[in-house]
């Protein structure tokens, strides 16, 4: 167990390694505002006069002490009242549009920025999907990108509040009295001297959590989908251990955080009470003193002013706080969105017309890690029409032809072809659009059986969608359902069984219409009754297609025109089913033992 999370640490050192807080970062964040530069530029100008109202709030307090009060004005102190009650109402009407607007544009650059997540992931090819967890994909898109609307809505924003309060306080100060500014100056370098400790602290422990929590959603993704093996194989207890473990350090990761700012924070506070304390000193000396008789008025508007500026620190340490977990957040999400696949289709390409279906393999070599091959050397021709059984072994190089038919992959060395075209100097979208695949591990989108059947051309009729059933025979299957095309087939398909599964995929091959058809062992999970059935379909779904069938059951491949029985990514024999069992030799193996079974 604790060699498994080791290993799982091991996988995110790089990232733990990054530094959150980049000019970089937050250049390209603030670019995704650039759509919506209205509303942006109406929430800058909201922000500018925010920053200026309180501070004009507070002055006006003071001068109202300092002048009708202090002159025993009462006529002066009514309007001076209604003065501050007419602008604290336009500022509070100026914050309530900050709020808004900041909520909007958060809401809307958060949604682009996962529209972009997710059309880059639908670029992505399979390799990558190899390679990443699942769950490291949807943290990047929901807690991370959480995590970059914070920064975008409240840390840009508030921290321009009150870094802009700051500023005016600070002008109105030294305008007042500028040696009780130098005062409130000198604590600049002790602030600043605190934020760099903590920073580093604060942005070490953040990265930590979040970097913790994916490792947590990764887990959980993974203990979902396959928890019928880890009930199958009693290892819930096991399981279970290895995730307090990942519970346990995410706790501890976010205590280090609570600790680092249950520090920080009152560290700030108490150097603002303890500036206080020096103020009062050095401006009661001030007020005091017979050579200097500084004015009590404007000492009170000055600690008014003071007090002001020294309330800007703490949500200041706050959004600090939250502008390390939205830099943490937006290091992974752009580090995804940066992620260049293994390969891209060059400007060159070109659409692959209607074609009649000719595959061609010559001398591919292909591996999908550079110094391991997995189909070397391979050559062979697939007529138009023809129906080519692929057998062998467990990583023998099936799958690997699959792909690279599909043009999930590109090979290594030689070529691919399709009626001539060399699948690199193709569009893989206008290839997909001839081709169907079914698979064993067949999949169903949480809809119902006729918009599953539909997805392979969602511009098909209800007519076409069960006249392509009609064609397999299938109605009954269909009918026996509790609402027939409508039932609703949840979540993978969880509503039906096996066989019904694999059927609908059939049905879905079927509306493709496709010039190619590749059957990757598509019979091996259903019952033999079942099996018989789609054995009967299989000659209405192949005929006039070229089809590549995958099959560890021989009984399938029979009346296959052409049988390529690879070993060790090489095809060792060729022929049909009764040329091979003549020659006696590796396939006729196979198919001895199968008969055994």
């Amino acid at each position: 167990m604790k060699a498994a999370l080791t290993q799982i640490r091991q996988e995110d050192l790089d990232e733990l390694n990054l530094r959150p807080l980049e000019m970089r970062l937050i250049w390209r964040m603030l670019r995704y505002t650039q759509a919506h530069a209205r509303k942006r530029n109406w929430l800058f100008l909201t922000v500018v006069l925010r920053s200026i109202q309180l501070p004009t709030l507070t002055w006006i307090i003071g001068a109202v002490i300092n002048g009708p009060i202090a002159r025993r004005d009462p006529v002066g102190v009514m309007w001076g009242a209604v003065g501050f009650l007419v602008f604290a109402a336009l500022t509070q009407f100026c914050f309530h549009f900050r709020q808004r607007l900041a909520l909007e544009l958060g809401e809307s650059v958060l949604q682009d920025l996962r529209r972009d997540i997710f059309q880059h992931l639908l670029r992505m090819p399979m390799s990558f999907y190899n390679r990443t967890k699942i769950g490291r994909i949807i943290s990047r898109y929901t807690s991370d990108a959480e995590a970059m609307r914070v920064g975008w809505q409240d840390v840009f924003f508030i921290t321009a509040v009150q870094g802009g309060q700051m500023l005016f306080c600070a002008a109105l100060m030294f305008w007042y009295d500028k040696v009780l500014f130098l005062v409130v100056l000198a604590m600049a370098p002790i602030l600043y001297g605190m934020n760099y400790h903590f920073r580093r602290t604060l942005s070490n422990a953040n990265r930590k959590v979040q970097e913790s929590w994916s490792r947590v959603t990764a887990t959980i993704a993974e203990s979902v989908t396959g928890i019928r093996v880890t009930q199958g194989f009693v290892r819930q207890d096991v399981n279970a251990g290895l995730f307090t473990d990942l519970l346990m350090d995410h706790s501890v990761y976010n205590l280090g955080v609570a600790r680092a700012t249950g520090v920080f924070l009152p560290m700030l506070e108490l150097n603002s009470q303890t500036f206080t304390a020096v103020l009062l000193i050095v401006g009661g000396y001030r007020v005091l003193s017979p050579t200097i008789h500084m004015d009590v008025g404007n000492l009170i508007q000055f600690f008014f002013l003071a007090n002001l500026f020294f309330s800007s620190v703490q949500p200041l340490g706050n959004m600090y706080n939250q502008a390390l977990a939205a830099m943490a957040g937006a290091e992974r999400v752009f580090r995804l969105l940066d992620a260049k696949p293994d390969w891209e289709e060059p400007p060159t390409v070109r659409e692959l017309p209607r074609i009649e279906g000719r595959v061609e393999f010559r001398d591919v070599s292909f591996g999908y890690v550079p110094d391991r091959l997995a189909l070397d050397d391979m050559n062979f021709v697939a007529e138009p029409g023809k129906t080519i059984a692929l057998v062998g072994h467990t990583g023998s190089g099936k799958s690997s032809i699959v792909n690279l038919i599909t043009k999930f992959y590109l090979p290594g060395e030689g070529a691919v072809l399709i009626d001539g075209f060399d699948t690199r100097d193709i569009q893989g979208d206008s290839l997909h659009r001839q081709m169907g695949i079914v698979s064993q591990q067949n999949f169903l989108f949480s809809s119902t059986v006729m918009d599953n059947i539909r997805f392979a051309r969602p511009a098909a009729t209800d007519e076409e969608v069960v006249d392509a059933v009609r064609k397999l025979d299938f109605l009954d299957v269909i009918g026996s359902l509790s609402a027939g095309f409508a039932t609703a087939v949840g979540e993978r398909g969880a509503n039906l069984s096996l066989g019904q599964r694999q059927l609908i995929c059939f049905a879905r091959a079927m509306l493709a219409n496709p010039r190619i058809l590749i059957l990757d062992e598509a019979t091996s999970s259903v019952d033999a009754m079942t099996e018989a059935r789609i054995q009967k379909a299989l000659v209405t779904l192949l005929q006039g297609r070229t089809s590549f069938v995958v099959a560890h059951r021989l009984s399938t491949i029979r009346h296959a025109d052409l049988v390529l029985v690879l070993s060790q990514g090489k095809i060792v024999e060729r022929g049909t089913h009764t040329e091979l069992l003549e020659a006696n030799g590796t396939y006729a193996e196979l198919y001895r033992q199968f008969v055994k079974r």
